[in-house]
């Protein structure tokens, strides 16, 4: 939580102005009980009317006063917890960006966005409630002790044991419920993570008549949030009953104790009703207090969680510098490469050996699981192997900085994404300069050219997020294009036509083959009729290369591929 503190820097000012002037509050809080005592003890006791009006006006003043220090405390208190949570999240947000697959994959999607959510209001509540409340309360609470002693030196010893004993209760809950917080929130991802996964998958649930199961699911990761919730907050709530307890013993002790002084002239009514204003101040700052401890440690809880995140530094790091390219005819090389996963004990790829001249087509191929998206993640170090090397243009790929190499690289993943926005702004992800001619053509190539033309407003038709006006294989194919607008020297096709008939998919592959730039292209596909035409094809089985070569060879020299062939061309009657 400190570092995060770090982003306050920008608002100095308004961090020192907004408890400054709750301190100034305070300070005209404290002088209303003299104020009251002097009205009853002078004014009343000598029925001096006037007096009674003047100390009444000088009350009034100092409330509007009052008011307005509040105002402008708060005015900045907003401004600075705002910007600061603000400045978090974008650097929470550019953080996320920096980690790799691997990072990704073990903290969760539905975790990060609780981070960035959830936990970030939490924090931003928290600063908030610390500025304008955390120097108020402590300084109404002594200076209430202050001050009653300036009346009475005998009836502020109440003063003196009771604030300690509330200090006690106060604190010992605060961090009694810290660790509990932190379990809460933990929970709270489990929740956000089973509600996403069920929203994401509402088709498969329904297909499969799964919704009292997935049902059942939901209610058990709220029930355990909820008990966790219930335990911390009946350990908080025992805050304003012991509190309200220890002061109103207090308040009674200083009553009767007054009241005995009263009767043997040792103290007036006046000062016996500034000395339970005082205590009643104590009262509701307490409260104050008690509330805002609360809600320090929630934003404490969640403001570590979010530097958690920050202390995941990636996997992949990449120098600034350009290496010296070499003048190769390979375009990409892989040399005894192996890939293992963090949350894997088990290699995925292991001794992936083969290269690739720039122009040619290869096609990767495998079953389920095989490691083909694994393969060609590795070329835009996606993923980093842990032994062996990944080479473009002669270099290793570490040896690129990130922005430089993925520069070079389009890819179309398996899951077609789409964003909200124009078709020419998503077209406009793979060549921000790209002008209207230049995307026309890579839709022509991508052939989606039917597609616009039934759109009415052209590149600026509206697609919504994730495409969903879209159908399966019209957001495939605008991906693609998306990828082709970038003219990269390396394409990945990553069972990126897997929604397309045999004749688009034919006719998406003899468009690709004739683009002018030559680009080497790596095409991953279930499907042999997609990479049969391939100069080289890789056979993937369980993470190694078993077969390579042309489709002729493989059908005489692999098993696993002709068995693929058989099947498919078998089933499909091809």
């Amino acid at each position: 939580m400190k570092k995060l503190l770090t982003h306050m820097k920008g608002y100095i000012k308004e961090s020192i102005i907004s408890p400054l002037f709750k301190l100034f509050e305070a300070c005209f809080e404290l002088l209303i009980p003299l104020l009251v005592a002097n009205i009853i003890d002078i004014g009343i006791a000598h029925k001096d009317k006037p007096y009674v009006v003047k100390m009444c006006i000088i009350m009034a003043i100092l409330g509007f006063v009052g008011l307005g220090c509040a105002l402008v405390a708060q005015y900045y208190a907003a401004k600075a917890s705002v910007g600061f949570a603000t400045k978090v999240k974008h650097s929470l947000f550019s953080h996320i960006q920096t980690l790799s697959y691997s990072e990704i994959d073990t903290l969760g999607t539905s975790t990060l966005i609780t981070r960035m959510t959830s936990d970030m209001n939490q924090v931003q509540n928290g600063v908030n409630l610390t500025l304008r409340l955390f120097l108020r309360s402590p300084l109404i609470v002594f200076g209430a002790m202050i001050m009653a002693f300036t009346v009475d030196i005998k009836s502020a010893l109440v003063f003196v044991v009771a604030i300690p004993v509330l200090s006690l209760v106060v604190f010992g809950i605060m961090l009694a419920t810290i660790p509990l917080y932190k379990k809460v929130q933990s929970r709270l991802d489990k929740v956000l993570g089973v509600t996403r996964e069920n929203l994401q998958g509402v088709r498969v649930i329904r297909a499969f008549g799964q919704e009292k199961e997935e049902e059942e699911k939901f209610k058990i990761s709220t029930a355990n949030l909820n008990t966790a919730q219930k335990f911390v907050g009946r350990i908080s709530a025992l805050m304003n009953p012991m509190t309200y307890v220890i002061l109103n013993i207090g308040i009674s002790v200083l009553i009767w104790n007054g009241a005995i002084q009263v009767n043997l002239g040792e103290l007036s009514q006046g000062e016996v009703i500034a000395l339970y204003n005082y205590m009643s101040q104590i009262l509701v700052e307490l409260i104050k207090l008690a509330n805002l401890i609360i809600s320090i440690t929630k934003a404490v809880a969640c403001g570590n969680r979010v530097q958690s995140v920050f202390e995941i530094s990636s996997s992949i790091t990449a120098p600034d510098s350009m290496p010296q390219e070499m003048d190769t005819q390979y375009s990409v090389e892989f040399d005894n490469a192996t890939l293992k996963y963090i949350s894997s004990n088990e290699p995925s790829l292991e001794n992936i050996d083969f290269k690739v001249k720039k122009g040619q087509t290869v096609g990767i191929i495998g079953g389920t699981g095989s490691g083909k998206s694994s393969l060609v993640n590795l070329i835009g170090r996606f993923y980093d192997v842990c032994n062996g090397e990944v080479k473009v243009n002669g270099v290793n790929v570490k040896e690129y900085p990130l922005e430089y190499l993925r520069d070079k690289i389009g890819i179309v993943p398996q899951k077609a994404v789409l964003f909200r926005g124009s078709i020419r702004d998503n077209m406009k992800w793979g060549n921000k300069n790209a002008d209207d001619d230049a995307i026309y053509k890579a839709i022509e190539q991508a052939q989606a050219s039917d597609v616009l033309a039934s759109k009415p407003d052209g590149l600026d038709s509206y697609i919504e997020q994730g495409g969903k006006n879209l159908s399966g294989g019209q957001r495939q194919r605008f991906t693609i294009a998306r990828a082709l607008v970038k003219k990269p020297e390396i394409l990945i096709l990553d069972d990126s036509a897997s929604a397309l008939d045999y004749a688009t998919d034919a006719a998406l592959r003899s468009s690709i083959s004739k683009i002018e730039y030559n680009p080497t292209v790596f095409i991953v596909s279930q499907r042999t009729a997609s990479i049969m035409h391939a100069d080289l094809i890789v056979v993937l089985d369980d993470g190694k290369i078993v077969g390579m070569g042309k489709h002729d060879e493989l059908l005489n020299s692999c098993l696993v591929y002709s068995e693929i062939y058989s099947s498919q061309f078998r089933k499909e009657g091809v």
